[in-house]
């Protein structure tokens, strides 16, 4: 069995990011809402991607809380890509996933919020990273709960829309999934920002 820790060393705690996404929303109730990628350009910031629509999770957004289907707002490292499909082209750290990768979201277990590579897993709450759909041909982790603290949610991704509202992930459309994994970066520090009536990213 092989075990990949949530948090990517040179991707999270970074406190001066270069490239930054924001997924704003009406309220916090709602079930939708628009992501536009960032880069820093001289003194501010440019748009690189989007806006384009976001599903996010099927009660909104707010605290984060396990076994509930709501986005966490606030401001994350992007860690882990992965998917079913090859590596698009994207210089984060990605794996293609078969039916033996799972993200452990069992709170009582102690490979809770990390990635396990296992032909079976000892969990009794586990996503299946490859049979979960073609939600998962792109995806990159939220970072959102690196201390790994039951209760505050595991598990959640930018990735594929299918449609549906999520289980607390923000999800777009494929092609502008594979886009976001293409220009994303781990030396520029990459982040999301998620939260209500966001209008850009913050002063550079």
């Amino acid at each position: 069995m092989t075990v990949s820790a949530s948090v990517n060393a040179g991707v999270a705690n970074a406190e001066n990011p270069r490239q930054i996404i924001v997924v704003s929303t009406p309220s916090a109730s709602s079930q939708t809402g628009s992501l536009t990628a960032y880069e820093r350009a001289g003194d501010g910031w440019k748009a690189v991607i989007g806006p384009t629509p976001a599903m996010l999770g099927e009660l909104g957004v707010g605290s984060p809380e396990d076994d509930v289907f709501r986005t966490p707002t606030g401001t994350f490292p992007l860690g882990q890509s992965f998917g079913r499909e090859p590596n698009p082209g994207t210089r984060m750290p990605y794996f293609q996933t078969t039916d033996e990768d799972w993200w452990d979201e069992d709170v009582d277990s102690p490979t809770y919020n990390t990635h396990v590579h296992a032909a079976e897993i000892d969990s009794d709450d586990a996503e299946n990273l490859y049979d979960s759909g073609e939600m998962y041909d792109y995806a990159v982790l939220i970072d959102h709960n690196p201390q790994r603290i039951p209760g505050h949610s595991a598990g959640i991704f930018l990735h594929v829309n299918d449609g549906d509202p999520t289980w607390g992930c923000v999800a777009i459309a494929r092609d502008q999934m594979r886009s976001v994994l293409e220009w994303l970066d781990p030396t520029a520090h990459p982040q999301i920002t998620i939260g209500i009536g966001l209008d850009g990213p913050p002063a550079a």
